[in-house]
């Protein structure tokens, strides 16, 4: 038994925030991020969830596959941004579409959290437990944004991206490898809360100690440059050996929609044509465990994939945590 993707979905917020909107609030103008990033937009929630932005891309995925919410028996989101810490995104998902039956998972891998999702999903497929699964990417980092903070704020975006992976006679997916390096984790971080029960604030030698800090991004640009090209070159080249392919015979790449430049610097060093490396972060920023299948759906929507191309979806972040597929196109509605 093997998996495929047979549909994609995807949804943003509404609002639209361009660089010179983001020069009113930070010392930064268009032409500084555009040259830094390639980003000149991005979509902001200011209503939306992480968990409706969620469910609306897995409508439009179900919709596309001509499936009911019923058809689902594993229902993953990948997000670092859940509306809450219970229930999970992936519960609220389930209950907005209705459905009664799936087993619902979050999982939390950073920007490389929907590589480490469709792994998961096709091993629970291939183990014959799981006929269809929906897969989710979708986060609201505008609400872990610090919005003073030039280097950091100009990034990121809202949305979500969802697909449909089922059972086949066929594989579809035909390689998943992940890696993690949990001693280079505070070069990309987002604060937890502090334990700020009784006990603990009498323990602690003054209140500074207990005081939860500030939840919003902090990461050191160079280090996650220099660990980003090397987690895409390795998860290109892993994947693509596991799967028996040359990496010139692939379609597409989707890379996360991190930065250009580190897209520039992985194309340079591999020798690959810039074009293969599909990219709409000009559009929507960086959507973390969003942009894989955001830019994969825009992807199936913008030309007409042939039927049997390799595409490649490599991400990578915070944890820090890497990974990449090859998976071989089916015929999508």
């Amino acid at each position: 038994m093997f998996s495929r993707i047979v549909a994609t979905g995807s949804s943003v917020p509404e609002l639209e925030v361009g660089n010179d909107e983001l020069a009113g609030l930070v010392d930064t103008s268009d032409e500084w991020i555009v040259t830094r990033t390639g980003m000149s937009r991005r979509h902001i929630a200011t209503t939306d969830t992480t968990s409706s932005l969620a469910a609306a891309a897995a409508r439009k995925a179900l919709d596309a596959a001509g499936l009911s919410a019923d058809d689902i028996d594993l229902i993953m989101v990948a997000t670092v941004t859940p509306d809450n810490f219970t229930p999970t995104v992936s519960c609220q998902v389930q209950a907005a579409l209705g459905n009664t039956a799936a087993t619902c998972l979050d999982l939390w891998a950073g920007c490389s959290g929907f590589v480490y999702s469709l792994r998961v999903a096709d091993s629970m497929i291939r183990a014959g437990g799981v006929h269809r699964a929906l897969i989710i990417g979708a986060e609201t980092l505008s609400r872990v944004v610090d919005w003073t903070d030039r280097n950091t704020c100009v990034l990121f975006g809202d949305g979500a991206g969802a697909v449909v992976l089922e059972a086949s006679d066929e594989p579809g997916v035909l390689a998943c490898v992940t890696r993690s390096d949990g001693s280079r984790g505070n070069v990309l971080r987002i604060p937890g809360l502090a334990n700020s029960n009784p006990w603990a604030i009498k323990a602690a030698s003054d209140a500074d100690a207990i005081a939860p800090p500030p939840s919003v991004i902090s990461m050191d640009g160079q280090e996650v440059f220099r660990f980003a090209v090397g987690a895409i070159q390795w998860s290109l080249e892993e994947s693509a050996r596991i799967a028996g392919i040359d990496i010139s015979s692939i379609y597409r790449i989707i890379p996360h929609q991190a930065n250009n430049r580190i897209i520039d610097a992985v194309a340079s060093r591999m020798g690959i044509e810039r074009d293969v490396f599909y990219t709409n972060l000009q559009r929507f920023g960086n959507t973390s465990a969003a942009s894989i299948p955001l830019a994969l759906d825009e992807l199936n929507r913008a030309e007409s994939i042939p039927v049997g191309a390799y595409l490649a979806l490599v991400g990578f972040g915070g944890g820090l945590t890497w990974g990449g597929s090859v998976i071989r196109w089916a015929q999508t509605a």
